[in-house]
């Protein structure tokens, strides 16, 4: 298990560090995204987009638990279960089908789902610090190495 903590100042920053994930990111793998509401976690996954090479106006699926992209290299799977009250509501929208499948899953809120969660996925953890602008985004990989993670910056 590898853990890396990264500090951004900015939106663009934060954007950036999914933007290099995004492009290093192959198919099968799940990102695990969690932190407090406004801490930047939907900025993180435009970003990821961006680094898949998706030009779409990503938004947060909030209301529909989940947007599928298919426009960039490899089709992206955006979750926000957010507003889930039940692991069952998750699995009916065929959970398993998106994680296990051939594109990326990004999943918002995972903390919420946990027991459902594979048992091979990269954690990004965004949290606010003292300093308005500055987040600390921890990255820890799970079930296996990801070894790409050691050269986000």
């Amino acid at each position: 298990m590898k853990t890396r903590m990264i500090k951004t100042n900015s939106v663009e920053e934060t954007m950036e560090i999914g933007r290099k994930i995004g492009r290093s990111i192959t198919r099968g793998t799940t990102i695990c995204l969690t932190g407090d509401l406004g801490t930047g976690k939907t900025h993180f996954a435009k970003g990821f987009a961006e680094g898949l090479g998706i030009t779409d106006t990503i938004t947060s699926p909030t209301f529909t638990i989940v947007n599928e992209y298919y426009e960039g290299r490899i089709p992206f799977f955006h979750f926000d279960v957010y507003r889930v009250n039940d692991i069952d509501e998750i699995l009916q929208v065929g959970f398993e089908e998106y994680v296990y499948g051939q594109g990326v899953t990004l999943i918002e809120w995972a903390d919420m789902i946990e027991p459902i969660l594979p048992d091979e996925f990269i954690h990004v953890k965004i949290e606010k610090t003292q300093n308005e602008d500055e987040r600390r985004i921890t990255l820890k990989s799970f079930g296996r190495d990801y070894d790409f993670l050691e050269g986000i910056e």
